[in-house]
């Protein structure tokens, strides 16, 4: 089984992106390939650029790398309650090439932050609106206060209660 997975943040050090690192690596017999938003950075969509430049080369890489996976491991950053900006230019410009950006692919979706809520809004959000995009969540997971209950030197959770409840949620998958 192929996992492609991303965190939704175009940081260099992006938690999301650790989180869902970690998360691809409890997947047993599987091949991971993790993304970095940074690859896919574009002008930030409008219909007039699309006018003068088509459909973007790097949304169609970054559609084919979602095709060539069985399964999804998205982790969302949220800014000010909702997606980065990076990542709906991304999906902006992905959908304008096909509705159905995840291509019925079963996803883990995620979200971390520093704060108690753990990106609760933007999965919130995701989650109601990703199905309409062809994402296929199996389940969800929220990690708060990443940086009290992430070991970021050994790259997993450290707080044992939700370490065992993502595990669980990967196991039951």
């Amino acid at each position: 089984m192929k996992i492609i997975a991303f965190g939704a943040s175009p940081s260099k050090n992006s938690i999301n992106k650790k989180l869902a690192t970690y998360a691809a690596s409890l997947f047993e017999n599987t091949e991971v390939e993790v993304l970095d938003l940074n690859d896919y950075q574009m002008p930030l969509f409008s219909v007039d650029i699309e006018v003068e430049i088509g459909q973007h080369e790097l949304a169609k890489a970054f559609l084919a790398k979602i095709a060539s996976a069985d399964f999804l491991v998205v982790s969302l950053a949220e800014n000010n309650s909702n997606y980065s900006a990076a990542f709906k230019n991304l999906f902006d410009w992905c959908s304008r090439i096909t509705v159905k950006v995840f291509q019925q692919k079963p996803m883990l979706l995620m979200a971390t932050s520093p704060g108690g809520r753990g990106g609760s809004n933007v999965l919130e959000i995701a989650k109601n609106a990703f199905p309409r995009y062809g994402a296929d969540i199996k389940a969800t997971f929220s990690l708060p206060s990443f940086d009290a209950n992430f070991d970021v030197v050994n790259g997993k959770i450290s707080n044992e209660e939700f370490d065992n409840q993502l595990k669980g949620i990967v196991k039951g998958i």
